[in-house]
């Protein structure tokens, strides 16, 4: 299995880079002691990008990673990985 299950590697760095940029716009933020309710909205986008981040990883991983194990009738292990998975995520 690739360890990426074939996700555009770019595009994945390029979101995790503006979702790093927006982190460091919270801690200057914080640091200027912006405006509570702004700053909410900040950690609100951060998190928004985050989670589609965690979608696009997982979409890939569904339709490659886990089609291919169950293709190759390996696909029970890594059902009940994903599911652990899944229920980590929607914590």
């Amino acid at each position: 299995m690739n360890s990426l299950c074939d996700l555009d590697k770019k595009e994945l760095i390029t979101r995790l880079r503006r979702i790093e940029g927006q982190v460091r716009g919270l801690q200057r933020m914080v640091d200027e002691e912006k405006y509570c309710v702004d700053i909410l909205h900040q950690i609100n986008a951060v998190q928004g990008g985050l989670k589609k981040v965690g979608l696009k990883i997982l979409d890939k991983h569904v339709h490659g990673c886990v089609q291919r194990a169950v293709k190759n009738e390996e696909g029970d292990e890594i059902i009940d990985e994903l599911m652990d998975v899944l229920a980590k995520f929607t914590d």
